[in-house]
């Protein structure tokens, strides 16, 4: 043995070969301030190794190495840029002595080689991967760029054009679509991954495969003419920018770096790198992209936690309630291999239930990301019917009849006569109390709420809602069942409006209260849209949920928080929905919906609604984008706040995570939690006082005042003892 680490080992093997194998303790390969020190030592005792002749880096795990051990770099982010630069010069140091070593060397990757894995296999000089490999370099996704090298050492292995692809995009990619690329040298089956390496190693000890010259390539500068250069950045620029927009720093600053740095050698494009990342790292965006990988992590564990804790598996669903909705919870539980039966009382809600099934489907196979087989598997997983007769063998039925409380408990009651005594029961509602709807079920302990968002297939997160009589049972297996549908379940408590849409009204309320005033609802829009980053701005997401809809939410939470969102009598959205303008789904509302010339869907500000408004509303005025965002944003992270600190949500994380996934919250400000932080919590709370005579969703808590004073983060404390 030439070097014993705790992460990682060299081993002499025959003919002079060392396999330098990464091994950490726990079930992946990550890099993380140990490993890289071990690398370090692993390849120093490398090069005073007089027998070594050649290097395989190889991996003990089923997968290469994900990337860098992101948690331990978020404390390095917040030091001066110049430490952060600093210490990934002394990180590429290391992959510099690799590279240097004076030997022939090679990966041997499987399973997936991402970020500082990619980096690993870019040092050596050869690349052979196995048919399962996944390769590339997704740290744009955390809002960086590849900090070990790997914008100086790609562009020169697969070119300019293809490496800034890779890096501005981070998509990952297969091993057959890599060796096109010409990333990798060589795609083996599996079981030959290590001798087909070997073999490639010998060739180049023998002096049968010129690892000198391919080696220097990557300590060059890039051989590029002047128009060459200027095409392919002014060409990357435009793309970047179309794609990325402003908010996501990353993909621009890797494309700037590269301008610079493919004209300069390795010893002078590293350094360049080292600086870009450090500035990077310290941008309000990065945090909030490794926040939000941070708090999907967070979800993602509790899930599977759930899914280890459940007693009760779910192997057969079914759903009540054959509409639109219906037919997308059908959809997302066959796609995902749970066979569910479709009850309806009629055939016609059944054809429309099956109809929207294949109609997402059929656009997939139409898209080439699904073939007829699979599409006739997930139609066959549905069964749809007209009885009881098929539903009471499932292990969990969702009810997803129309949103009236009297008709979900009737139901209630009639579906849990006809099901086994362990069956678990969840209603599929948005508003009405889990709490109110489980007085009809005679076992309250296996009720709970599971919410979907429409549309079901794209929409990834599932409120689970915990009554006062749920068990942990239940919820294990409805969390379970979320996950196993491909979804990201957040568990809650019952209260009105639950998380999601108890956060969003006070965020409507904020709006009707500057339409009142005079805002002009298309230049509201714009600015959520284009400065906060909204997917939507509110008046055309109103129009996305349905004013009738939204208007039946105001009555709910109006009647749960009677004196924070009280009901508005002059309320613009009562107006247009009492005027029969729901929205899109019947063409008008804030906006008319219509089709242009090419079939290709459009909207206008309806001036008609404008002029229905103008009687309640003050004369039109213009408002400072600052306010306008503040008016809106406070009322929602507020609101967000007397949840975490209800306990309604458990975590900030959690918080987060419910926005980004049920809403749209931009990434990019990591969640309303995040964006509170990075505003910072005493700036908010000056700016919240300006407005707290608007009204109790302006009025910060006393808890968020005693969280400023002592300078905690949300994300680290239990805030329901910060009261």
């Amino acid at each position: 043995m030439i070097y014993q680490g705790n992460c990682l080992s060299a081993q002499l093997l025959d003919d002079g070969i060392v396999e330098l194998c990464f091994d950490s303790k726990g079930s992946v390969n990550a890099l993380n301030i140990a490993t890289l020190a071990e690398y370090k030592s692993a390849i120093t005792a490398i090069a005073e190794c007089s027998d070594a002749k050649g290097v395989i880096v190889t991996s003990a795990k089923s997968t290469f190495i994900v990337g860098a051990d992101i948690t331990e770099f978020t404390e390095l982010f917040k030091t001066p840029d110049e430490a952060i630069a600093g210490v990934f010069k002394s990180s590429s140091d290391i992959f510099d002595m690799f590279e240097d070593l004076n030997m022939p060397t090679i990966a041997a990757i499987n399973g997936f080689a991402l970020g500082g894995g990619c980096e690993t296999t870019l040092v050596c000089d050869y690349r052979v991967a196995d048919t399962n490999a996944s390769i590339g370099l997704p740290e744009v996704k955390l809002g960086l760029m590849p900090g070990f090298g790997g914008t100086v050492r790609l562009p020169r292995i697969i070119g300019v054009d293809n490496a800034l692809e890779w890096m501005t995009t981070g998509k990952a990619y297969k091993a057959q679509q890599a060796l096109d690329f010409r990333a990798i040298d060589a795609v083996v089956a599996p079981e030959n991954l290590k001798s087909a390496a070997i073999d490639m190693l010998k060739d180049a000890i023998a002096g049968k495969l010129a690892w000198q010259a391919k080696r220097q390539e990557k300590l060059e500068p890039v051989l590029l003419s002047d128009i060459e250069h200027v095409m392919s950045f002014n060409t990357a620029k435009g793309m970047v920018f179309a794609k990325a927009g402003k908010h996501y720093p990353a993909p621009m600053a890797t494309v700037n770096l590269l301008e610079k740095s493919v004209k300069l050698d390795r010893s002078a494009a590293m350094l360049l790198e080292n600086d870009a990342f450090g500035k990077l790292a310290k941008t309000d965006a990065c945090a909030a992209q490794v926040g939000l990988f941070l708090a999907d992590q967070v979800v993602k564990g509790k899930a599977k936690k759930a899914g280890k804790m459940a007693t009760k598996k779910v192997e057969r669903a079914a759903v009540l309630g054959a509409g639109i909705m219906g037919g997308g919870i059908a959809y997302q539980s066959a796609y995902k291999g749970t066979p569910i039966v479709m009850k309806d009382i009629n055939n016609a809600a059944l054809d429309l239930g099956l109809t929207t099934a294949a109609g997402i489907l059929t656009k997939q196979v139409e898209k080439g990301r699904l073939n007829a087989k699979k599409m006739a598997q997930t139609l066959n997983n549905i069964t749809p019917t007209l009885t009881y007769d098929s539903i009471k063998d499932v292990d969990i039925i969702v009810e997803a009849v129309v949103e009236n409380p009297k008709v979900k408990a009737a139901v209630l009651k009639e579906v849990e006569a006809n099901v086994s005594d362990d069956t678990v029961i969840t209603s599929n509602t948005s508003t009405i109390s889990i709490d109110l709807l489980a007085q009809s079920i005679a076992k309250p302990e296996r009720f709970c709420g599971m919410h979907f968002f429409n549309p079901v297939n794209k929409m990834p997160l599932v409120e689970v809602i915990r009554g006062k009589d749920t068990s942990d049972d239940t919820v294990a297996a409805v969390v379970a069942y979320a996950a196993k549908m491909g979804k990201s379940p957040i568990v809650v408590n019952d209260c009105p409006g639950f998380y999601i849409n108890r956060v969003l009204f006070p965020y409507f309320a904020g709006f009707s209260q500057l339409l009142l005033e005079g805002a002009d609802y298309t230049a509201v829009d714009k600015v959520m849209e284009k400065q906060f980053g909204w997917p939507m701005g509110p008046a055309y997401l109103l129009d996305v949920v349905g004013l009738d809809t939204a208007d039946h939410c105001t009555d709910v939470m109006a009647s749960g928080f009677p004196t924070r969102m009280p009901k508005q009598e002059n309320d613009p959205i009562k107006a247009l929905y009492s005027d029969n303008r729901f929205g899109q789904k019947n063409g008008i509302g804030f906006y008319e919906y219509s089709k242009d010339k090419r079939g290709r869907p459009q909207k206008v500000a309806s001036e008609s609604s404008i002029e229905l408004m103008s009687a309640m509303c003050a004369e039109t005025c213009s408002f400072d984008k600052e306010e306008i965002i503040a008016r809106l944003m406070i009322p929602m992270v507020n609101e967000t706040i007397r949840c975490l600190e209800e306990g309604v949500v458990d975590t900030a994380a959690e918080a987060d995570m419910g926005l980004i996934y049920g809403l749209g919250f931009p990434p990019f400000r990591g969640g309303p939690i995040r964006y509170l932080e990075t505003v910072g919590l005493q700036s908010f709370i000056d700016t919240a006082d300006k407005f707290a005579h608007l009204g109790e969703i302006y009025q910060v808590t006393d808890g968020l005042r005693e969280m400023a004073k002592s300078g905690k983060s949300y994300f680290n404390t239990d805030v329901k003892t910060a009261k």
